[in-house]
C-alpha cells in the first residue's frame, strides 16, 4: 500500500458508561480502531472530564490489517485507566500511523435496550 488510510488523531466528544443494566449483556461503550495499513499502530487514549484533569492511557498496539474493539467498561485492564460509570467524558485517540475510529454505546438499563454508534471526528 502506497498511502496510509485514516487519520492520526480522532475526537469523541460524547462518551458515558451507563449503569450495568442486564448482567448477561452489560451496558458498555466501545471504541473500535481499524488499522488497514501495513504497519502496526501504536495507539493512546486521553480521557477528558467536566471537573477533573485529563487521564492518559497506556499505549496499545493494533496490528496491521486488524481491528480492535476497545471495551471501555474494561478500560482498567486494557488501557490502564479506570473509568467510572455515570460520569460524562470525551476521548482523544492518537496513533503513530493513520487509523479509523468508530465509537458505540450499548445501554441495557431497560428491556428496550438502546444502541448508538458514530464515526469519531478526524482531526487530520
Amino acid at each position: 500500500m502506497d498511502r496510509e488510510i485514516g487519520a492520526r488523531i480522532w475526537l469523541i466528544p460524547d462518551a458515558y458508561l451507563p449503569e450495568i443494566g442486564d448482567p448477561n449483556l452489560p451496558s458498555h461503550e466501545s471504541t473500535c480502531i481499524l488499522n488497514v495499513n501495513d504497519k502496526p499502530a501504536k495507539v493512546k487514549f486521553t480521557f477528558y472530564f467536566e471537573d477533573k484533569d485529563p487521564i492518559e492511557s497506556k499505549e496499545i498496539i493494533v496490528p496491521p490489517k486488524r481491528t480492535w474493539h476497545v471495551r471501555l467498561d474494561k478500560s482498567e485492564e486494557i488501557l490502564g485507566v479506570k473509568l467510572e460509570r455515570n460520569v460524562p467524558f470525551a476521548i482523544k485517540v492518537e496513533s503513530d500511523v493513520k487509523i479509523v475510529v468508530q465509537h458505540s454505546r450499548l445501554d441495557t438499563r431497560q428491556p428496550n435496550l438502546s444502541y448508538m454508534t458514530a464515526i469519531a471526528w478526524d482531526v487530520d
